[in-house]
């Protein structure tokens, strides 16, 4: 079947079964390798992407079900505008607090970070654990991940204050 998707601002025609994940229209037809394969039923996070402004797990999303819908994924999420306020901040957090060990699952975890932070009004620190508790990470690095959104979060509530 043929697809017309829209995924970080461009327009793509695709064509493919239509039961097909988006995480492998993106990383195998088009080209868009920074979404993860982790576990492929929806579980660990690695495969996030935005859909409609919400993370979602590409792995268990058919292409069928996309329609009009945009998907923004790691590539272009802080050059977007309707998100660069929440993803150039949080990927500069993700650098200073050293987050990454592996790096495997951090694009599924800034995805998430990001839908958090932008879709959650008056959001605070002790919010940060629950929203992030879909995304597993290997590595471990939750006490990093925590820092990091909480430092994100102080200084989107200073910038807010002026």
């Amino acid at each position: 079947m043929k697809f017309n998707i829209k995924v970080n601002q461009q327009h793509h025609s695709i064509e493919t079964d239509s039961d097909m994940p988006v995480l492998w229209v993106l990383r195998d037809l088009l080209k868009m390798t920074g979404t993860k394969f982790g576990c492929g039923k929806g579980l660990c996070g690695a495969c996030t992407v935005l859909f409609n402004g919400q993370a979602v797990r590409s792995c268990s999303l058919p292409i069928s079900t996309v329609g009009s819908s945009e998907i923004v994924t790691i590539e272009k999420v802080d050059k977007i505008a309707e998100y660069q306020k929440h993803a150039i901040p949080i990927k500069q957090a993700w650098r200073d607090f050293n987050v990454p060990q592996c790096g495997y699952c951090q694009s599924g975890q800034i995805m998430s970070a990001v839908a958090f932070v932008k879709n959650t009004p008056n959001v605070n620190k002790q919010q940060i654990k629950s929203s992030m508790t879909g995304n597993i990470c290997r590595c471990g690095t939750y006490p990093r991940i925590e820092k990091a959104l909480a430092y994100v979060i102080d200084s989107k509530d200073a910038n807010d204050a002026n």
